[in-house]
């Protein structure tokens, strides 16, 4: 039997099964694939069906196809240190599911897993580990010689539908509180990290990236050749974050020299000193984008700055106060 599908590398891969043996072959055009699988029929019809290589590859388990990706795969990504991370904590935390071979695979084990995930973590959690365990077993399908007769068993697990939404600003109080914990914890690279962050509504990724080389004080620019959609962009400086920068240490090729790690740890002793337990570093970037617009940049200034790939996206972030609106209001007559 033959059976031609697109991967999600846009290749066609062709398989064909006769009496227990199987060949695959992948193909940058569906006739090539299709031509290959029945030109492979005819000799598998005539006993003379081999796997690709002469011998068959040996079944690996999941956590063996998991293991060679984050080794072979992961590390190649920009996202590789996150990505190794949860790769890590699924081999330590699942070993039943782990320790199955991939043939023995079934949709249900991993709607099992989303379901058990779920009650403990964020739907976009389980997203980006259902879409990471997906491209894995592909993968080890088209490069490691691993068979699956009835399909990629992740590909059919339906995703939880995703809101991350939110609408928390800083309240009274709050920022001055953030400050003043930082004083009380003696850590000389948040105040800064902070600082920059309210005042250029950067991501904290980008703000950890950024280099010296790439900051222009005279110009009040800093280049951002990697953001997180992947398009290079130059942010403005405003005279606060000028001088951020000016009393900085030139110490490391970075201008925050920390890990994305540390900051996290860090932030969360922060707010909880700050009484602010359910502000995140990403409602800071939040909070700097809203001001941006309340001071009257158009939303096209506020792209250029934000770097949000379209203006939907952007409106996400832009709930001004209803107070404001309402001063507004009150000022100019309408009707």
């Amino acid at each position: 039997m033959a059976t031609v599908v697109k991967r999600p590398s846009g290749k066609w891969q062709a398989t064909v099964r006769k009496d227990g043996r199987s060949r695959s072959k992948s193909f940058h055009r569906r006739a090539d694939a299709t031509k290959w699988a029945r030109e492979t029929e005819l000799s598998a019809d005539k006993g003379l069906l081999v796997p690709a290589g002469g011998t068959t590859a040996p079944e690996m388990s999941l956590s063996e196809v998991l293991t060679k990706y984050r080794n072979d795969v992961t590390s190649t990504k920009r996202c590789a240190q996150n990505e190794s991370y949860a790769i890590n904590g699924f081999l330590r935390t699942n070993s039943k599911l782990a320790s199955l071979k991939v043939g023995q695979l079934s949709p249900t084990d991993f709607i099992s897993y989303r379901d058990t995930r779920l009650q403990s973590m964020k739907p976009a959690t389980v997203v980006r580990e259902l879409g990471w365990m997906q491209h894995a077993l592909d993968v080890a399908c088209a490069d490691w010689g691993q068979q699956l007769p009835d399909g990629n068993p992740v590909k059919h697990v339906r995703r939880p539908k995703i809101d991350n939404r939110r609408e928390r600003r800083l309240q009274a109080g709050e920022w001055q509180a953030l400050l003043d914990a930082v004083n009380e914890a003696r850590s000389p690279l948040m105040r800064p990290l902070l600082t920059l962050a309210l005042a250029t509504g950067m991501r904290r990724g980008e703000l950890l990236s950024m280099q010296w080389k790439h900051v222009d004080l005279e110009r009040r620019t800093v280049f951002l050749p990697q953001t997180k959609n992947g398009r290079a962009r130059t942010v403005p400086l405003s005279p606060k974050a000028v001088t951020v920068l000016m009393n900085l240490p030139r110490s490391d090729v970075r201008c925050v020299p920390l890990s994305g790690n540390s900051v996290r740890l860090a932030f969360g002793r922060l707010r909880q000193r700050a009484g602010a337990v359910d502000l995140t570093f990403h409602d800071i970037r939040h909070e700097a984008v809203s001001r941006f617009v309340e001071i009257g940049l158009s939303l096209a200034q506020v792209q250029m700055i934000s770097g949000h790939r379209d203006l939907r996206m952007l409106m996400r972030y832009t709930h001004l106060q209803t107070e404001d609106i309402v001063a507004q209001l009150a000022a100019v007559e309408l009707g």
